[in-house]
């Protein structure tokens, strides 16, 4: 269950990454940011902020070719 949800799709590169760090901006640590995209890049944006950030990021593709990525947000 996600803590927050924010919904990108139809937004290019970078918007679904910065929506998402604004949405995690406020969030406390450990909580769970869910944001669904349909930007094909947006699955290596969040590879980049789970491996420079250290939030911990599921993405996984939905039938209807879009994504979901659920953002756990590490401790400050």
């Amino acid at each position: 269950m996600a803590d927050k949800q924010i919904d990108a799709r139809g937004q290019k590169c970078p918007m679904p990454l910065l929506m998402a760090k604004r949405g995690l901006r406020d969030m406390a640590a450990g909580a769970v940011l869910e944001l669904w995209a349909t930007d094909p890049g947006s699955t290596r944006d969040f590879r980049s902020l789970e491996r420079l950030a250290g939030h911990r990021v599921e993405s996984t593709t939905l039938p209807d070719g879009s994504f979901r990525h659920l953002i756990t947000k590490a401790a400050s």
